[in-house]
């Protein structure tokens, strides 16, 4: 199943902390990780697989939605920063639309996500 990991600057340390706190599940090896540039660097530091794409800005967001268009990704996990402005914005809300249109889990916080990868698990 391929989820994608993406955070804003001030959520890259959470996300992280996040993915730490779930290891087993991201690391069973039933999981391929696509991330956005940066935060995809800094889950590599962390020890964990992932397919890093282009930064947000630079489209990252516009690749990560094409894969849920495409129907390749399966969850989107965006630890996003409702407090400061994003240039890149109108890409977040294109993904966020997508992942309504498709269907597709979309967690922006770290309760949500932790629900989602729970309810992933038991299923499993």
């Amino acid at each position: 199943m391929e989820i994608a990991i993406i955070a804003h600057d001030a959520k890259k340390k959470k996300v992280i902390d996040f993915l730490q706190q779930n290891s087993t599940f991201f690391k069973l090896g039933k999981v391929n990780l696509i991330a956005t540039g940066t935060t995809g660097s800094k889950i590599k530091e962390a020890g964990f697989e992932v397919n890093a794409l282009l930064s947000g800005p630079l489209g990252g967001d516009a690749q990560i939605a094409a894969r849920v268009a495409e129907g390749t990704c399966k969850l989107v996990i965006f630890f996003r920063d409702p407090l400061e402005k994003h240039p890149h914005e109108p890409d977040v809300l294109m993904l966020m639309r997508l992942c309504d249109v498709h269907n597709v889990p979309l967690a922006t916080n770290e309760a949500t996500a932790s629900l989602v990868i729970k309810s992933f698990i038991e299923e499993n």
